[in-house]
């Protein structure tokens, strides 16, 4: 139950991304649950591989990379999904900054309920 209601939090976190920002839009929000689905799944299988793979440059980056990396995530689920669009690195970028931004302060008052 907390898994379908973290998806549908990040779901809502997208489609008020997706209003606010100029470079990111869906199409509703199906498309929105399930840009949170596949974005959970690409969070889960993938980035741990492009995590391991690029450990120098994140060590040399003293972590910043790891931005990029999540960058590349959004854009990576921008090529699965028809309903959702990302326009380039620069708003991916900024939409995975938002996002965890926005989904700790969801995340923080699904807690204190």
């Amino acid at each position: 139950m907390k898994l379908i209601l973290r998806l549908l939090l990040t779901a809502l976190a997208v489609v008020i991304l997706a209003y606010i920002l100029p470079g990111v839009s869906v199409d509703g929000y199906v498309s929105a649950i399930i840009v949170a689905i596949v974005l959970a799944l690409l969070r889960l299988i993938v980035k741990p591989i492009l995590v391991i793979l690029t450990l120098p440059v994140t060590i040399i980056t003293l972590g910043l990379f790891l931005l990029i990396i999540n960058a590349v995530i959004i854009l990576m689920a921008d090529y699965f999904i028809d309903g959702f669009a990302v326009s380039n690195i620069w708003w991916a970028l900024l939409f995975s900054l938002l996002l965890s931004f926005l989904q700790s302060i969801l995340y923080s008052m699904l807690k204190e309920k």
